[in-house]
């Protein structure tokens, strides 16, 4: 496993209010759900059994969030949801560094994931092209929203 100048950790009652503080810049906030949606939505779990949300942090500080939605002990239903890298750091390659480790950290947590999956927006090409450079391939089917579904086979 690599060393990752990001670090994830779970969000706690001790980062919540951190986690709240992300923003994205205006042209963005319809991309992804903002953290208190996907906050609710580990408490609800609309999409599988489980809904974990995490913080990714460097030096300290929180720059970003995301969730992964699975069903434990599947091998190809592990889903990454809400990624987004805080406005602030964004355009320094933090994305490709924290979707680097957030694809490590579902690789430990989840031995048996063989498949990680995620959708993007048809019209988030920055976001299609930080995934197709890490080896996500487009399955060319989209969700019930219209979002396309991306893969990545890891094992």
């Amino acid at each position: 496993m690599r060393t990752h100048i990001i670090q994830i950790h779970p969000v706690t009652r001790d980062n919540w209010e951190q986690a709240l503080q992300i923003s994205l810049h205006e042209n963005q906030t319809h991309l992804v759900p903002n953290v208190t949606e996907a906050l609710a939505y580990a408490y609800i779990k609309p999409w599988d059994e489980a809904l974990d949300p995490y913080v990714l942090q460097k030096e300290g500080k929180i720059i970003g969030f995301f969730y992964v939605s699975y069903t434990p002990e599947s091998t190809d239903n592990y889903w990454i949801g809400g990624f987004q890298i805080d406005k602030s750091v964004q355009g320094q390659g933090m994305g490709k560094q924290a979707l680097r480790a957030v694809i490590d950290y579902i690789m430990q947590k989840h031995p048996l994931c063989h498949v990680i999956s995620l959708t993007v927006e048809r019209d988030n090409h920055i976001a299609q092209r930080l995934y197709t450079g890490l080896s996500f391939v487009s399955e060319n089917q989209t969700n019930s929203d219209d979002e396309v579904i991306y893969r990545l086979e890891v094992k």
